[in-house]
């Protein structure tokens, strides 16, 4: 009278929903140079640290003596796990079934991520590969999470934003686009605090070539509609993973930085780079020739813990820098211009990826270090068409409703509104003997206000150099200090020591604000 056969059809299931689509459907996805979600879940967690959560949910055929015919798992595999010895809620798609189009299990356990990363207090990554829902689906009452827009991935998406809303609120989200996604998956990749692809592998749509193309009549490849190239540039994902090894070592990296939740600090790791270093280099990083560009990733590189920088969103708003480092261990954000693009000015895309680092920060109480060299908005036709006063008004407020500390070193230029996007509320200023301040640069100051008398001179180019020279700022580059305008000026090379003993001074004042934000990050 035990329950024996009961506990042999449990193991039999479970055996089952290893198999997954079945190996032919397996084989299919590995020559597609695509791994299984099992294999990436594995991948990404510390060896057999897996606890799956419904490891047999899926659909059963018996026979008449209840016997199992047949089997098909859940397409979403969810569990918990460790990364690097903390714990993590980790679920995917299964594409080798239905192409990763949810089946009725399958959509429950994939909602079910958010609610489990909510409850447990632990980061949730995600491995989506799916192209949606189906017309077939719909004929049949079933919802699915498809990329046609249909009546039933509305009704779905409301429940399922506002749990994904909760999560991204109070524990770190990180998504990665392993293959194709569409329509709802692809909203919730974006709906995370970091959001890769792969450069070969994947693409991210909001509805696929033939939707496309009977909608529009536009006839598209889906890597031309929404491959890397595509939105390393549009700001979809922050970073793109060579192949799927770079991918899980990006998100390791990743949550290596961030706290396990709100409610707790960043972890603080033990450094060999003494807080002390001052790199000679740094002396004579920027030229003193007004127009030659300083390498800013370098000066970076020589100021934070060494080989700590974890660049963010790279090939997007490409005149801001933006990334995770660590000062004497100490997790912080980092902000930075690149004047080789646009001289580092402010764009309507630099300021949206600016907005959204300038929250993930916030929410996670990481300290931001920002290393302006700020000429201001972008100008003309174009910036005006993109809407760049709208877009850094919105950054501006982002930046003035944050309440982690901040420090900012004033490397080269501080102009325009733009430039105070680089001060956040209460921060401490530093600034180098080659800061320069204003409320435009000088080119386009004595473009406008000696108008006249350079198109009336004999030679217009002369008499505007020559203007510019005369007026250039930062002859005397103690006057801002002198008159506290600035909190000290500092000699580059000891930007290193002053940036860890303000992280040391910060420690209360870290620990004293911990828990969820009145503003989360904003997709």
């Amino acid at each position: 009278m035990s329950w024996e056969s009961e506990v042999e059809g449990i193991e039999e299931r479970r055996r089952r929903a290893q198999e997954l689509g079945g190996d032919e459907a397996v084989a299919a996805q590995r020559a597609r140079g695509r791994s299984t979600v099992r294999e990436r879940i594995d991948a990404l967690l510390d060896a057999g640290s897996f606890r799956e959560q419904g490891p047999i949910a899926g659909r059963s055929e018996t026979d008449a003596e209840g016997r199992l015919t047949a089997f098909t798992p859940a397409n979403y595999v969810l569990g918990l796990g460790t990364v690097e010895g903390r714990r993590v809620v980790v679920g995917g798609e299964d594409f080798t079934q239905k192409g990763g189009s949810p089946n009725p299990a399958g959509l429950r356990k994939s909602a079910f991520a958010e609610e489990l990363a909510c409850r447990y207090r632990v980061p949730l990554v995600r491995f989506l590969e799916g192209g949606g829902g189906s017309v077939a689906g719909a004929k049949g009452g079933q919802s699915g999470s498809g990329g046609g827009g249909g009546g039933g991935e509305s009704a779905a998406a409301e429940p399922r934003f506002m749990s994904v809303m909760r999560a991204m609120g109070s524990v770190p989200v990180v998504s990665a686009a392993m293959g194709a996604v569409a329509g709802l998956p692809a909203a919730r990749l974006v709906a995370s605090h970091l959001a890769l692809m792969t450069e070969k592998t994947s693409q991210v749509l909001v509805a696929g070539p033939a939707l496309v193309e009977r909608a529009m009549g536009v006839s598209l490849s889906k890597d031309e509609l929404g491959g890397a190239a595509v939105h390393a540039r549009s700001g979809v994902v922050d970073n793109l993973g060579r192949d799927e090894a770079d991918v899980v070592a990006q998100i390791r990296c990743f949550l290596s930085y961030l706290p396990t939740n709100v409610w707790e600090p960043a972890p603080v790791r033990a450094s060999d780079d003494p807080p002390d270093r001052c790199e000679e280099a740094l002396l004579s990083s920027v030229p003193r020739e007004r127009r030659r560009p300083a390498k800013m990733r370098r000066i970076v590189d020589w100021i934070v813990d060494r080989d700590s920088f974890f660049e963010l969103g790279r090939g997007h708003g490409r005149s801001q820098i933006t990334g995770l480092a660590r000062l004497a261990g100490q997790p912080v954000g980092v902000l930075a211009n690149d004047p080789y693009v646009y001289a580092g000015a402010m764009t309507a895309d630099a300021a949206q990826k600016v907005r959204r680092f300038v929250d993930l920060c916030d929410t996670f109480h990481l300290p931001v270090v920002s290393l302006v060299d700020e000429p201001g908005f972008m100008i003309g036709p174009e910036a005006e068409r993109d809407a760049t006063i709208r877009h850094g008004t919105a950054l501006l407020f982002a930046v003035m409703q944050s309440s982690v500390p901040w420090v900012s070193v004033i490397v080269r230029r501080v102009y325009g509104v733009a430039g105070a996007a680089h001060f956040g509320p209460g921060g401490h200023v530093l600034a180098w003997p080659s800061a320069e301040q204003g409320a435009l640069p000088v080119e386009g100051g004595v473009a406008v206000a000696f108008r006249r008398e350079i198109a009336a001179a004999p030679d217009p180019e002369l008499r505007r150099r020559e203007l510019e020279e005369r007026l250039a700022p930062g002859a005397d580059p103690y006057a801002r200090a002198e008159a506290f305008g600035v909190h000290d000026l500092i000699d580059p090379r000891r930007t290193r020591p002053a940036l860890c003993d303000w992280v040391d001074w910060i420690q209360p004042r870290l620990r004293a604000h911990l828990g969820p934000r009145q503003y989360s990050l904003r997709p």
